[in-house]
């Protein structure tokens, strides 16, 4: 009697070992989707990431939230990727100009490889790239009025 209950327990733990379990042989592996790097930014002129490390060709998403109180023609934030070796400093005056564009100065849009759109308070924006395949840095900056010269910087190191 022992040895039949314990064959009885032997061949349904058998018969059940796989039951609701997929052959993992068979699944295709899911699509991997890009890095999320989530900034904030508000009215202290700010971003809370300023530096972003990435592999070379690295699948990446970059949300820009803007958590401030003030109005979008006083305090509004982008995000800008510039190529690396971009003249920073005259991007940025460049972009003074730029008012109607977003402060997205249309003779050198050649380098910029991402940006987001200036955004008001409590409002976000976001972007999809592959970071470059050179190794290097690549600045990023807000081109509102003032704000890259307060510090609202920061670099995309691909390595």
């Amino acid at each position: 009697m022992k040895k039949s209950l314990l064959l009885a327990t032997a061949l349904a733990a058998l018969v059940t070992s796989g039951c609701g379990q997929k052959d993992a042989s068979t699944q295709a592996a899911a699509p991997a989707g890009p890095r999320v790097i989530e900034i904030t930014a508000g009215d202290t002129m700010k971003y809370d990431v300023t530096a972003i490390e990435a592999r070379p060709g690295e699948d990446l998403k970059v949300i820009l939230t803007n958590n401030g109180t003030q109005p979008k023609e006083v305090m509004g934030h982008n995000w800008v990727l510039l190529r690396a070796g971009t003249d920073v400093a005259a991007f940025d005056a460049a972009a003074l100009n730029s008012k109607d564009t977003g402060y997205i100065p249309a003779a050198l849009k050649d380098e910029i490889i991402a940006h987001i759109d200036l955004l008001g308070p409590r409002k976000s924006g976001e972007v999809d790239f592959k970071a470059p395949a050179a190794p290097g840095e690549y600045p990023f900056l807000c081109t509102f009025p003032a704000h890259y010269q307060t510090g609202m910087k920061g670099t995309l190191t691909v390595k």
